[in-house]
């Protein structure tokens, strides 16, 4: 504890027993425990509760939509595994891909292509993860409406945050990438 003339007294905060400093800086997100807890997360997607559904309803930048087709839209992914993270998603509220008709099918594969070369042009991605988690099992966060994921990739791209910070490091806001997609979308259709 330290004292200034006249002043309360002032006391320095230690945690006992954390050794040498690291030299490591410190990126405090206190806002993701909300999704880290699942705050706020309806415990069934009802067609009323399902997030998918809400989003087409909202103006694109809003709802970080980045291209609206016939029978599905690109959304980026509000907690994205990497910069440029997005989802194809069918407007109906569907749980599998074995549910999809032919055209919405081909519609989540055209947007894939898509997606995939937009985000190239725009971050020069050199790979990326595109898959679906369908059912809790299988790890989807939200299993009852269908969703594609388009992840673009670096070598070395994640490092110790995610694992041990349980913190991802983004370098752009989601609305800057949003519209540099949707800017270069029919450029790479």
């Amino acid at each position: 504890m330290s004292e200034s003339s006249g002043d309360a007294p002032r006391r320095t905060l230690r945690q006992d027993g954390i050794g040498e400093p690291d030299q490591l800086e410190r990126l405090w997100t206190p806002y993701r425990m909300a999704y880290i807890r699942g705050e706020s997360r309806p415990a069934d997607h009802t067609e009323e509760q399902c997030p998918f559904c809400r989003i087409p309803t909202l103006p694109d930048d809003e709802g970080l939509i980045v291209h609206r087709g016939t029978t599905a839209y690109v959304v980026l992914n509000l907690f994205p595994y990497s910069p440029g993270h997005l989802m194809v998603c069918p407007y109906r509220h569907i749980p599998g891909y074995v549910d999809t008709t032919e055209d919405e099918s081909n519609e989540i594969a055209a947007l894939t292509k898509t997606a995939v070369r937009a985000i190239g042009a725009v971050s020069a991605a050199p790979g990326f993860n595109i898959g679906m988690n369908q059912g809790v099992a299988g790890g989807a966060g939200i299993a009852a409406h269908l969703h594609q994921h388009v992840v673009p990739r670096w070598v070395g791209d994640q490092n110790f945050m995610p694992i041990i910070g349980r913190t991802k490091t983004l370098p752009e806001l989601l609305g800057d990438t949003r519209a540099l997609l949707a800017e270069a979308w029919d450029e790479h259709a």
